[in-house]
């Protein structure tokens, strides 16, 4: 049997109320929060977060190839997967791929990394915002999700794909040319009518392909974010309400392309053996995916479930921050000498330490450098290292620094240097975290994000978050 293996999710820490922005600005916002990426996230630095919760759900499977997509990527002209292949640590003969663009490319990840022949990892994250007090801004949020496909013989099979529809069609209800931030929006009654006799089409397509009726669905997953013509949609698919799996609609807002994969993902951690999961996700188009559980699910359990990512989420940002670190306002910028632009050798060199985080151990004392080196700080032998993989490894801060005149897009920077366990000490920024949270003693997780951009260069490394 082939199928889903395996599923993580990532939802930002930050949050922001949605009742601060009517009362900054007088209008717009509503009730609820929306998930934020920070400062340092971006939908590539998401992706990894999520890739990484996937892959540990699957202990010792390793993806013949990736499917990155968002909506929202990082470069243009450059692939974004091979950052995303090289910070989960995977192995030069794993395919990496973008599928970017439009909320349908999340979508098309998902059926190529479904339709391979060996382990395929679709990784889907997109941010999303809109103008101040626009509804786009309000009710978007910010997520990344993770599905691994494979066979029994990689792990056990927690879902299997029984029946598959697509009907396409164009017509100009959301678009966004390249430059813009921020989306344009057709009026939502054209959306509606215009939507509605495509995912007619494309549910009763789904249900045919699966040979099932509507009463044998147990859970549905239905986004777009046409959110009128999803809503009146749902007479489509004849499944009572209680069975929708929560849109987070008030908790992370939608997602855009990662929407779908992120209800999937915890639709799979809350269902039993022999549930029957409908997906509809409309957008240029409606795609419809029917996957059936199987008894391996009662067994499965993901190390970081997506309802604890919502549970432990910080709803103290202000509106203010929120605007900066979506570049809708610009601030003054530090009073520091910009940092220097990162050079493509150096980062080449250096890949496995700057994009895995790998250390490198003395085979004599088990000493653990960070970075790697050649030479041991203790005994002083040469040239008989012993590569380590250190970015899965929790640690516990020694000390810290406070530094407020630190260059950061988000000041202040918190600094911290972490003992690893089993060996191993690094200074490291520290992460989402009030300045008053970091102490002496308080254990941290390794967290892919970026430094900085300078030159359109993003610098990405690991920083260290409090675990929660």
């Amino acid at each position: 049997m082939r199928g889903i293996i395996a599923a993580g999710a990532y939802v930002p820490y930050n949050r922001l109320q949605r009742a601060k922005i009517a009362q900054t600005l007088g209008s717009g916002g509503g009730r609820g929060t929306r998930a934020v990426a920070s400062y340092d996230e971006d939908t590539t630095t998401m992706g990894v977060e999520a890739g990484r919760v996937a892959l540990k759900n699957a202990k010792g499977v390793v993806p013949a190839s990736l499917f990155f997509a968002t909506t929202d990527p990082a470069y243009l002209d450059k692939n974004n997967a091979t950052v995303v292949h090289a910070a989960l640590d995977l192995p030069s003969g794993v395919g990496a791929f973008d599928a970017t663009g439009s909320a349908r490319s999340g979508v098309g990840a998902f059926a190529a990394a479904a339709g391979s022949a060996k382990p395929s990892l679709a990784v889907i994250s997109d941010m999303r915002t809109g103008l101040a007090s626009s509804s786009d801004e309000s009710n978007s949020g910010d997520a990344a999700a993770a599905i691994l496909f494979g066979s029994d013989d990689d792990a056990p099979v927690i879902a299997e794909i029984i029946g598959t529809a697509s009907v396409t069609a164009e017509f100009l209800d959301r678009w966004r040319t390249v430059g813009s931030p921020t989306a344009k929006v057709w009026e939502e009654r054209f959306a509606e009518a215009a939507y509605d006799p495509v995912i007619a089409e494309a549910v009763a397509a789904g249900y045919a392909a699966a040979g099932i009726t509507p009463g044998q669905v147990d859970k549905v997953v239905m986004t777009g974010l046409a959110a009128r013509a999803v809503r009146s949609a749902a007479k489509y698919v004849g499944v009572a309400p209680d069975r929708y799996v929560g849109g987070m609609d008030d908790t992370v807002g939608n997602t855009g392309a990662a929407h779908f994969a992120l209800l999937l993902t915890e639709a799979l951690e809350t269902a039993g053996p022999g549930e029957v999961v409908l997906v509809v996700n409309a957008a240029d188009g409606c795609d419809v995916i029917v996957l059936r559980t199987t008894p391996a699910i009662e067994a499965y359990q993901s190390v970081r479930p997506v309802q604890l990512q919502v549970d432990k989420g910080n709803d103290a940002l202000d509106y203010a921050k929120f605007l900066t670190w979506k570049g809708m306002l610009t601030r003054e910028p530090p009073r520091r000498p910009d940092p220097d632009r990162p050079g493509a050798p150096p980062m080449l060199r250096t890949d496995k330490w700057k994009y895995a985080f790998h250390g490198s151990r003395d085979r004599t004392t088990g000493m653990v450098h960070l970075p790697p080196q050649r030479v041991s700080v203790r005994g002083g032998t040469v040239d008989d290292m012993e590569d380590v993989a250190m970015a899965d490894v929790p640690g516990t801060i020694a000390t810290f620094t406070v530094d407020r005149l630190a260059f950061s897009m988000s000041p202040p920077l918190v600094a911290a240097v972490v003992d690893f366990d089993g060996g191993g000490r690094y200074p490291v920024e520290m992460a989402d975290m009030d300045p008053a949270e970091v102490k002496i003693g308080l254990r941290v997780e390794m967290t892919f994000r970026r430094l900085f951009t300078v030159d359109g260069i993003h610098n990405y490394f690991w920083k260290a978050r409090p675990i929660r």
